[in-house]
C-alpha cells in the first residue's frame, strides 16, 4: 500500500452507498508500520471547483469523471483497502497535497514528505 494509491471500499462507515473509492493519504512510514489504520479522502463523482477537491478519472483507474474530496478525511483501517483500483500519478499528488493544505487550514509552506 502507497500513498495515493485508491481502493474501492464495501460499505464505507456512514455512508449510504454500498461501495466508495478512497485515496490514501497518510504518511508512507504510517502506511508502512503497524498502525492498523491509516488516513483517506473519499472519493465521489460530483465536483463543485473548491480548492479542497482534486479531479481524477479513467487516468487513475475510475470509470467515471470524479473528485477527490479532501474535507472528509477518514481513518479507515488497512484491512478494508483490498480492492485496488489505481493510482494518482505526480501532478496529481502534488494537487491533492494542495488541497490538503487548504481542507486543514495549514501554512502553505512547502513541507518534505516523511
Amino acid at each position: 500500500m502507497r500513498r495515493g494509491e485508491l481502493y474501492r471500499v464495501r460499505r464505507p462507515p456512514e455512508d449510504t452507498k454500498p461501495a466508495r473509492a478512497f485515496v490514501v493519504v497518510s504518511r508512507q512510514s504510517l502506511i508502512d508500520s503497524t498502525h492498523s489504520t491509516v488516513v483517506c479522502a473519499p472519493v465521489f463523482t460530483h465536483w463543485h471547483g473548491l480548492p479542497t477537491q482534486v479531479p481524477i478519472g479513467a487516468d487513475e483507474g475510475l470509470k467515471h469523471e470524479s473528485a477527490i474530496q479532501c474535507d472528509g478525511l477518514a481513518s479507515l483501517e488497512k484491512s478494508r483497502l483490498s480492492d485496488y483500483v489505481g493510482e494518482l500519478g505526480p501532478e496529481k499528488l502534488r494537487a491533492l497535497d494542495e488541497a490538503l493544505v487548504v481542507a486543514l487550514a495549514l501554512p502553505g509552506t512547502k513541507r518534505s514528505r516523511r
